[in-house]
């Protein structure tokens, strides 16, 4: 049951991770073979470096054709069904959203059913959470969305404490896993929605004041 409910999750998270990749190539304007590598990467990163440091070879997004099936039909949707999905608020953080859940979840029941402990599981969830989406990022050069100040590497490590908790426990490995990525997909909701993040960094006062006089120079030369 357990190598089941992976595939499940493997799959789901890839598919929509997936859909992200391919939906930030269509908005900087990519054709479609790099709408399908934007798709394959921001897909199949996370779940590949999960692999490799658990021992798990090869890894298998690249063992089986499911991982590129999918992936290619994620790319394919975007692309012929863009209008679509362009109709939703922020597409790319909300399927980013339930991508993470699923990696999340499925990184740390992984992590365990490989003999990793508790706290090594916990960790190794959040990284194939987060793994497509900063390789996402930064193919399309922006700034990964982990290293902003909202919710998200927090969120996915949420998910996998509570399969990793439920593990301990002997709670079924789908209840544990369903409320994991519940509360991982509810985390990056409210951040997404509401603007929850931590807490940012501020300039140094010295350089705050060079930037206000260099403001007010600008405004003087216009006058």
């Amino acid at each position: 049951m357990i190598h089941v409910l992976l595939m499940v999750l493997d799959l789901g998270g890839t598919f929509v991770f997936a859909i992200s990749g391919a939906v930030a190539a269509a908005r900087h304007r990519l054709d479609i073979f790099g709408l399908m590598v934007l798709a394959f990467a921001a897909g199949n990163a996370g779940g590949i470096t999960r692999d490799l440091l658990i021992g798990a070879v090869p890894p298998a997004a690249v063992g089986s054709w499911s991982y590129l099936g999918v992936s290619i039909l994620a790319g394919l949707v975007v692309f012929f069904r863009q209008p679509l999905v362009a109709r939703l608020k922020y597409p790319v953080q909300w399927f980013d959203a339930i991508g993470l859940a699923f990696f999340a979840v499925a990184g740390a029941q992984k992590a365990l059913l490989h003999g990793l402990g508790p706290a090594m599981a916990a960790l190794l969830g959040m990284l194939t959470g987060i793994g497509g989406g900063m390789l996402r990022d930064v193919l399309v050069r922006e700034i990964p969305v982990v290293l902003r100040a909202d919710l998200y590497a927090l969120a996915a490590l949420a998910g996998a404490i509570v399969v990793v908790a439920g593990h301990l426990v002997h709670v079924s490995p789908i209840a544990s896993a369903i409320v994991g990525g519940a509360l991982c997909f509810v985390l990056r909701y409210m951040a997404i929605r509401h603007g929850w993040h931590l807490p940012k960094t501020s300039p140094a006062q010295g350089h705050a004041k060079e930037v206000d006089m260099a403001a007010r120079r600008r405004k003087d030369r216009k006058s």
